[in-house]
């Protein structure tokens, strides 16, 4: 009887289990996603600005030539000590996915292209290096940073952009992603507030370094209409939420768009909207 009763627990117990396994079956995958680092590409890309320029060996050297390959377009000088650092992971990169990618180094440096071509051979650079002109600089958005490494899908879109030195684990991972090869990592997309694009800020609802804490919606929305038909002074050229973007340090835009922000919060129209909410109320009737 002992063991009869015994027995029946176990296959309670077991069926329980089951049932549990059964229900979360179809949850695991999700888990699992969730539980993976992610990466992330602009949604509805825009297209890579073209370029044609002789690189430093003289040869042609034209971004339509590479449709159909991922391109990381790398913005370095031969001064700077991250450019410097990441070079022989873009190198190895080259090697391991040379059927599907092509690297593209854009040099600013100021000295001239014969320096330029010395160093890329001491360094064992396998992909085509170029002087980055000043209109190929402005196309990409004025390069504030190096380096700037801008990552072309097969189609020649433009759907991330890394300022500063990365983790080369992160480049070949969306490498591989846009070539469609595995990858243990989750994929998302972001919409463009001009963190590739300067001309797409006007898209964006936040800004680095402005406080709309003291704004309702409306005004929020009024204040992003001002920064975006105003420009800054400080000489970049920039409206003022382009200039947040592109320079979180400059001081100009910082105090303008802080001063545009307290005008529209303390404005009369924001002010008089109580009183006129109550002077709309019915009158109480008299006794």
């Amino acid at each position: 009887m002992r063991r009869h009763c015994a027995l029946a627990t176990l296959l309670r117990r077991s069926g329980a289990c089951l049932i549990l396994a059964v229900l979360l079956c179809p949850m695991l995958p999700s888990l699992a996603q969730d539980s993976l680092p992610r990466i992330r590409f602009v949604r509805d890309p825009d297209p890579a600005p073209t370029f044609q320029l002789k690189d430093v060996e003289g040869k042609e050297l034209k971004l339509e030539a590479f449709r159909g390959k991922v391109v990381l377009l790398n913005f370095w000088a031969t001064w700077c000590g991250p450019c410097r650092a990441e070079i022989p992971s873009l190198v190895e990169l080259q090697k391991r996915y040379k059927d599907g990618l092509q690297v593209i180094g854009l040099a600013v440096d100021e000295e001239n292209e014969g320096y330029v071509r010395s160093f890329a051979g001491t360094q064992g650079i396998n992909y085509p290096v170029a002087m980055g002109t000043p209109d190929v600089r402005i196309a990409y958005g004025g390069v504030g940073a190096l380096p700037t490494v801008f990552v072309i899908d097969t189609e020649g879109r433009i759907v991330q952009k890394h300022v500063g030195l990365f983790n080369p684990v992160l480049y070949e991972t969306e490498v591989r992603a846009l070539l469609q090869l595995p990858v243990t990592v989750k994929v998302e997309t972001f919409q463009d507030q001009g963190e590739i694009f300067l001309k797409n800020a006007e898209r964006a609802t936040t800004l680095p370094g402005v406080d709309f804490s003291k704004l309702s919606s409306e005004q929020r929305a009024v204040a992003l209409h001002k920064f975006n038909a105003e420009s800054c002074s400080c000489g970049c050229q920039f409206t003022l939420a382009q200039c947040r973007i592109y320079d979180h340090a400059c001081q100009i835009s910082q105090q303008r768009t802080a001063a545009i922000v307290e005008e529209i919060a303390s404005s009369k129209e924001t002010k008089a909207e109580p009183a006129a909410s109550q002077a709309t109320k019915p009158a109480s009737p008299k006794p």
